[in-house]
């Protein structure tokens, strides 16, 4: 509200502006005009950025939106879903003696101007240091999620022109910069298994689950071709003659697309590949049996 102060408004016209509905509260103190509140539904991460301007407004412009914040206004993958607060980063000679603060959560920590970019008007950490501090603050499986989204380019910002892709060797430059940093061991190892052939955040999780349960790396993204046939593989362990596919919910609300799915897993049979289906559920509600499949699909046909 200062800010509109400032701008000569009076606490009367303030109020009757509030209640025409031309100026609409974002948070505590912080309104945007009603455009700019048309402007944020049009996707989330135009919401979040405006949400965003309005914490960092209020609680200090020297902060810089970061972690799970700034990547859902980069439009990177998150696992689990984001909190639902504004993340900001401060510097150390800002430290603040609280963690949380009216849907904020605050970090402290060195913002070297390269890793700081703007998107929608917003101040925030670029996507290898989003990527870094992700991995260095979550679990080695939130950030090599978020990394594989980061590196195969799946960023609606990339589509809209506003930010570039980044790369394997910016990811490992980040972590350089964050070197002794908390937790820059585990980012350093989500960087080193990061892989942009990951098609989904349930391949993503798929990867990790296969790694730790203690499965040889498959191809990913493998192409299996055959006389007519064309058919690019979630994963595949060619040696092996073995295809593992992570379906998604979609997969099994469109009936022709079942159709589709029995009628290509019969012709990658016929090419001589065992082929294991597994969902979301069955991943995380029991990753041995998923991993027990595959390890059986490997064992070699025995023929009468």
């Amino acid at each position: 509200m200062a800010g509109w102060r400032a701008a000569g408004l009076s606490q009367p016209q303030l109020r009757s502006l509030i209640r025409s509905g031309d100026l609409i509260r974002v948070r505590r103190a912080a309104y945007a005009t009603k455009p700019a509140a048309e402007w944020a539904k049009a996707s989330p991460e135009r919401s979040h950025a405006l949400l965003a301007v309005a914490a960092y407004t209020t609680l200090g412009a020297d902060s810089v939106v970061s972690h799970h914040s700034a990547a859902l206004i980069h439009g990177l993958d998150v696992y689990p879903a984001a909190p639902a607060v504004v993340t900001l980063t401060r510097p150390p000679t800002r430290r603040c003696n609280r963690p949380k603060s009216d849907g904020v959560a605050f970090h402290t920590a060195e913002l070297p101007g390269a890793h700081v970019t703007t998107l929608f008007g917003v101040r925030v950490t670029t996507v290898p240091r989003t990527v870094v501090d992700i991995a260095r603050a979550s679990s080695f499986m939130s950030g090599v999620v978020t990394a594989d989204c980061a590196l195969r380019g799946n960023l609606s910002t990339n589509r809209a022109g506003l930010t570039d892709f980044t790369t394997k060797e910016a990811l490992i430059a980040a972590c350089d910069a964050c070197g002794g940093w908390p937790g820059i061991r585990r980012a350093r190892r989500a960087v080193d298994f990061s892989d942009p052939r990951a098609g989904s955040v349930l391949e993503s999780c798929a990867r990790v689950i296969f790694h730790e349960h203690g499965l040889d790396p498959p191809e990913l993204q493998y192409t299996v071709t055959g006389a007519d046939f064309r058919y690019s593989a979630d994963f595949c362990w060619p040696g092996r003659r073995v295809i593992a596919e992570a379906d998604g919910a979609m997969k099994y609300a469109d009936p022709q697309r079942a159709v589709r799915q029995l009628e290509r897993d019969q012709r990658l049979r016929d090419l001589g590949y065992k082929v294991v289906h597994f969902t979301w559920r069955d991943l995380f509600s029991n990753p041995d049996a998923v991993t027990a499949r595959i390890r059986r699909a490997f064992a070699p046909l025995i023929l009468d």
